[in-house]
C-alpha cells in the first residue's frame, strides 16, 4: 500500500468556482509527524515529507465528512479515544491508494497454471489461495478464473479452492465483495474468459459488468492489517500472492512481513511477490523458483 500511487494524467482545466475561506489551513509540521509516524508504525505505510499535501489532500475528505474545519482539530480527534476507534479506519481508507488490474503480471498466472498448479492437485483436494493486499479484487477473481480453467481443463470436478482476499481498506473490500467493475476495468481479461465469468449489466446505459456468482462463492473477503504482531488462517495457504506490497515498506517491517507469510504458507507452498520487490538478503528459508517466485520446502 502506498500513497501516491496511481495516474497523473494533465485533464483539460475546469473553471470552479471555490470559497475560499472553506479550505482549511495546511498541516502544521508538528501534526504531519504525528500523523505520518502513527501511520507509518500501525500500518506499515510510509509517507515522506514530500508527499505532505497530497496527504493534506486526502483528508480534506474526513475533515468535510466529520465537519471539522481545521487539520489541528482532525488531528486532536483522531487520537481521542473515540476517533481512534471510529475514524482511524476511514483515514486510512483516504490515505491509501489501490492501483491494480485483472492479470496484471501475466507471467505470474502462466507459471502458476503450467508448474504450481499441476504440482499441488497431486497431493490436495482442495487449495487455499491468499491474496494479501487484494484491493478491490481483480487479482483474486483472476486467480479464480485461473483455477478454475485449470481443474475444468484437468477435468478434476472433486477439487474444489477457496481464495482469500485481504486489505486494510474497507472500502476497497466492499467493491470486492460485490463484484462490480466499469467494463474498462475489465479491457485486459481474455475474451473467453469474459464470456465465460463476467456478466453485464441489464440495464444498457450503464456499462458495468459484474463477476459470475460461481467465481464469487469461492471468495473470502476481510479486512488485515499485514502489520499486526501475528495473524494466522485456520488454513495454511497453498500459495500466497502479496504483490506490490512490501516495496513501500522499510526493509525491517518487509522481513517482519514476509516470515508472517512463511508461518502461514504450507510445505510446499508458493509465495508470488511483485516483480520490483525481492526477499534477497532475508533470513526466511523460502528458495526462488523463479522471477520473485518463492517456495516453501520445509
Amino acid at each position: 500500500m502506498e500513497i501516491g500511487r496511481g495516474s497523473n494524467e494533465a485533464l483539460e482545466p475546469v473553471n470552479v468556482n471555490v470559497n475560499v475561506q472553506s479550505i482549511p489551513k495546511g498541516l502544521s509540521e508538528k501534526d504531519f509527524v504525528r500523523l505520518s509516524t502513527f501511520i507509518h508504525s500501525k500500518y506499515g505505510i510510509k509517507i515522506p515529507p514530500f508527499k505532505k499535501t497530497m496527504l493534506e489532500t486526502r483528508l480534506q475528505k474526513r475533515l468535510r465528512a466529520r465537519g471539522i474545519k481545521s487539520f489541528k482539530d482532525y488531528c486532536e480527534y483522531v487520537f481521542s479515544p473515540h476517533g481512534m476507534e471510529n475514524e482511524v479506519v476511514y483515514m486510512i481508507d483516504v490515505v491509501t491508494t489501490n492501483k491494480t488490474d485483472f492479470f496484471r503480471e501475466p507471467e505470474h498466472f502462466r507459471f502458476m497454471a503450467e508448474r504450481v498448479l499441476p504440482e499441488l492437485i497431486r497431493e490436495n483436494r482442495q487449495l487455499s489461495v491468499w491474496s494479501a493486499g487484494c484491493s478491490t479484487g481483480e487479482e483474486p477473481y483472476t486467480l479464480a478464473m485461473v483455477l478454475s480453467e485449470f481443474l475444468e481443463h484437468e477435468n478434476r470436478g472433486g477439487l474444489d479452492f477457496v481464495i482469500h482476499g485481504t486489505d486494510i481498506s474497507t472500502r476497497v473490500l466492499e467493491t470486492a465483495r460485490q463484484g462490480i467493475y466499469d467494463e474498462e476495468r475489465v479491457s485486459t481479461v481474455p475474451l473467453e474468459l469474459k464470456r465465460k465469468y463476467l456478466l453485464r449489466s441489464k440495464d444498457k446505459t450503464k456499462r458495468l459488468i459484474r463477476i459470475a456468482p460461481e467465481l464469487r462463492a469461492k471468495m473470502k473477503f476481510s479486512r488485515l492489517n499485514l502489520m499486526d504482531s501475528d495473524f494466522r488462517f485456520q488454513t495454511r495457504m497453498h500459495v500466497i500472492f502479496c504483490r506490490n506490497v512490501i516495496i513501500y515498506f522499510d526493509r525491517e517491517t518487509q522481513e517482519n512481513l514476509v516470515t508472517k507469510m512463511y508461518r502461514n504458507l504450507a510445505v510446499n507452498g508458493y509465495l508470488f511477490m511483485g516483480h520490483s520487490e525481492t526477499l534477497h538478503g532475508m533470513d526466511v528459508p523460502l528458495v526462488q523458483v523463479a522471477p520473485t517466485v518463492y517456495k516453501k520446502s520445509v
